[in-house]
């Protein structure tokens, strides 16, 4: 999986492609919580280029949107489409993140 990031202030658009496995969740949360760290508030995720995403992606992201609203911030999930789209539409992830159909 490859990870893009972007910062502009308290903001910050995180590109993946490819695949997320257990080794690659364990990287995002740390480049998200070293975000999170360095004072930025609105992270957007950006999913189109990405194919798959296993239980530990999922879980690394409900954690990261826990951390985020706890700073009084915002994570946006952008770009979903294909199996991750109804993955999480399967598990009713749709419904506890905030969505963007851009």
């Amino acid at each position: 999986m490859k990870i893009s990031i972007s910062k502009s202030g308290a903001g910050a658009h995180v590109g993946l492609a490819g695949s997320m496995y257990v080794e690659n969740a364990a990287e995002l949360r740390e480049k998200l919580i070293g975000l999170l760290e360095d004072g930025v508030t609105s992270i957007t995720l950006d999913f189109s280029a990405l194919d798959y995403i296993d239980s530990s992606g999922l879980g690394v992201l409900i954690s990261i949107h826990k951390r985020t609203l706890q700073k009084g911030g915002r994570m946006t999930i952008q770009g979903l489409r294909g199996m991750v789209e109804e993955l999480f539409k399967l598990t009713r992830l749709d419904l506890v993140f905030n969505i963007s159909s851009h």
